[in-house]
Parts: C-alpha cells; sequence; structure tokens
C-alpha cells in the first residue's frame, strides 16, 4: 500500500514539474510574445491575418491532442504543419520579406539607432539633416493647387537601384525646387522624387506598385507605388493627390493618419532622426 501512495506522489509530482518555472522559461514566453506581436503587426489589416490566426488555431491544437495523447489526430494535425510549411512560405512571402527586411535595416552600428529602438528609453527626437519643413510646405502649396506629387525618403536602406529607373539629380532641397519639379508642365513631373539627406538625388523615378488589395479605390497609382516602395524598403512617402489635394504620409505600406501639418511635420522628423 505504501509503494503505490509512493508511485502516486511521484507521479503526481512528476505532473506538477511544469509548474515549476524558471527565469529561462519566462524569458522564452516573453520572446515568443514580441514575436507574435510583431508578425501580428505585419499581417494586420491584410488577407494574411485570418491565415495567420488560423494557423495559430491550428497549432492550439495540435499542442492540445500532444498534451492529451490523442496520437492519431496529433499525428494528422503535426503532419499537416509539417508538410504545410512550404505552402505558409508562399502564402507570406510578403510578410515575410517585411519581417527580414526590419530586421535587416537595424543599424546596431549606430548608437543613436539603437537606443531608439527602446521605447521605454524615452529620448527627445534627434535633428534630422532633411529640411522637412521645406517638404510639408512645398506639399501643403501643391495640395492647395491640387499638383500631384510622390516625395520618397530615403532612410537605412539604399535606392540606388530604385533611382537608375528615373534621372539623377543632385540639388539641395528647398520648396520652390520640390513645387517647380512637380509643376504640370515641367518635364521632372511624372514619377517620383527621391530624397537623401537634405538633396534631390532622382527625379522621375518608376516605383514598384503595390498589388494590395486592402487600399481603398480612391487612391490611384501614385499611393499604390508609395505604398510598394515602403512594403520592400524602410523608406517613407509624402504623396499629394492631384484629384483632392490631400496629402498622404506612407510609411512600412500603411497610411499614417495625422491631426494637421505640424503633427505631420513632427512625425516625419521623428521618423528621419
Amino acid at each position: 500500500m505504501s509503494i503505490f501512495v509512493n508511485f502516486t506522489k511521484t507521479q503526481r509530482l512528476d505532473f506538477l514539474n511544469f509548474l515549476e518555472f524558471k527565469i529561462t522559461d519566462v524569458i522564452d514566453i516573453v520572446l515568443v510574445a514580441v514575436l507574435l506581436y510583431y508578425i501580428y503587426k505585419l499581417v494586420r489589416g491584410t488577407v494574411a491575418i485570418n491565415i495567420f490566426i488560423g494557423i495559430v488555431i491550428v497549432w492550439a491544437l495540435w499542442k492540445l491532442t500532444e498534451l492529451l495523447q490523442m496520437k492519431m489526430i496529433s499525428s494528422m494535425v503535426g503532419g499537416f504543419m509539417n508538410i504545410g510549411l512550404i505552402a505558409l512560405i508562399i502564402v507570406f512571402q510578403q510578410e515575410i520579406r517585411k519581417f527580414l527586411l526590419m530586421i535587416g535595416s537595424t543599424n546596431f552600428a549606430s548608437k543613436r539607432n539603437f537606443i531608439r529602438h527602446f521605447k521605454f528609453l524615452r529620448q527627445e527626437a534627434l535633428p534630422t539633416d532633411t529640411n522637412v519643413d521645406a517638404l510639408v510646405g512645398a506639399c501643403k502649396n501643391m495640395g492647395q493647387s491640387k499638383t500631384g506629387a510622390i516625395l520618397v525618403i530615403e532612410r537605412t536602406n539604399n535606392l540606388d537601384v530604385i533611382k537608375s529607373s528615373g534621372d539623377k539629380m543632385n540639388i539641395e532641397i528647398t520648396q520652390p525646387i520640390i513645387e517647380s519639379i512637380f509643376y504640370k508642365n515641367s518635364p521632372l513631373h511624372d514619377g517620383a522624387a527621391i530624397i537623401q539627406d537634405n538633396y534631390i538625388t532622382a527625379t522621375r523615378v518608376i516605383l514598384p506598385v503595390s498589388n494590395e488589395r486592402n487600399i481603398p479605390l480612391r487612391f490611384g497609382l501614385r499611393h499604390r507605388a508609395a505604398v510598394g516602395i515602403t512594403e520592400k524598403t524602410d523608406a517613407v512617402c509624402l504623396v499629394v493627390s492631384e484629384e483632392t489635394g490631400l496629402i498622404s504620409y506612407i510609411k512600412g505600406g500603411e497610411f499614417v493618419l495625422y491631426k494637421g501639418l505640424e503633427q505631420l511635420t513632427e512625425l516625419i522628423k521623428k521618423d528621419l532622426a
């Protein structure tokens, strides 16, 4: 009888072993939570979000059947998860590219950029070399005259391949220069202008157009091109609509909302800092 009781206690203690948390377990949980959060941010607002939720549900079912030792259904679901890996890579190829780009764009060699990634270290926005006030002022005037424009502001990713599709320039940014480039009778107005530091380095640039279906139909090719380039690089874009005169700010393939031009200016300066 005592042997049976001892065996039962030992079995119960073995079952409760998973409740013994180590510091590595806490770190493991935090890292998984952060990873899932960033994956969610990448697929949020896209068709892939439903697929992502479905994968999480199937994965949870798989682990539950393994815990309950339901071998048949566990092996079936496990086989599906293993074989479906290639299909997932195909489905999420755009999101995987954005995720790898986000990691590769982190410039850890720069102390300033490294500290900026930790939001809890609240530091003041560092100054940028780009004359953001001139950019926003030009967009304001072009919006009032309903002059279409698209400005691509380069950050850490090199845009030389994109620049090669247009005319190379080396003009310091001023408000009149930007407005003259996109003037309707200007030979340079068609296409995008690339901004690097405080210089316009290319005009009439052809940008990759996004195939994202969630972009509202009221937005034309300029906006789709801005979404496309910000999906593939870490650049940010300012787009002036020729139909409405509204100014759009696009970052990471998404439209960034703002309340006024002052807030827009601060957002751009913060992103470029």
